[in-house]
């Protein structure tokens, strides 16, 4: 038997209610909704990987500014990169601003990420799902260059809550069309 009867054979033992062919054709569509062919797939995961670099460049960014003004925050990092004993563990307004803006990052791409992928799998239409993979892309680049360019409220609020309301958008059209 093929992993792929047996894989249905196991599916249909536990639901028992669906046919086998019912869920083999359910298998066929979830696979090939997460693949290149589709479009909306191969958009999302350009989008995913574009605010997923960003936020790996964050951490970069931030060890580059403690180690511009001498900011350390753990004894040995001040022992190997300062070179001496007395260099005080301290921190920098500018480096907390880059590091929070990368928590921010932390707390609202990877619920994208994981939002996302449920959307694509739920085979939206591509434009409404490109607008959102744009929305969020964008909304978090313009995020990071407020927060860190220190631009006066509410601009910071609003790049956060567009992207936010993309999360949640989307969210709610993979809920919809859940079975509980």
């Amino acid at each position: 038997m093929s992993k792929f009867k047996r894989c249905s054979l196991s599916l249909y033992l536990y639901t028992g209610q669906r046919s086998l062919t019912k869920i083999q054709k359910d298998l066929k569509m979830v696979t090939a909704t997460l693949t290149l062919d589709n479009p909306v797939f191969r958009t999302f995961i350009g989008y995913a990987a574009l605010v997923l670099l960003k936020t790996c460049l964050m951490s970069i960014f931030t060890s580059i500014h403690r180690m511009k003004r001498k900011v350390f925050i753990n004894e040995e990092d001040a022992k190997s990169l300062g070179g001496k004993i007395d260099v005080k563990i301290s921190t920098h307004p500018y480096v907390e601003r880059i590091r929070r803006c990368h928590l921010n990052d932390l707390e609202n791409v990877l619920p994208f990420v994981l939002l996302g992928l449920l959307y694509v799998a739920i085979g939206p239409s591509q434009g409404i799902a490109i607008l959102h993979f744009r929305i969020f892309t964008i909304s978090r680049f313009l995020h990071t260059f407020v927060y860190l360019g220190a631009v006066p409220q509410p601009a910071r609020a609003l790049c956060f809550l567009v992207g936010f309301l993309v999360n949640i958008s989307m969210a709610i059209n993979v809920i919809l069309v859940s079975t509980f």
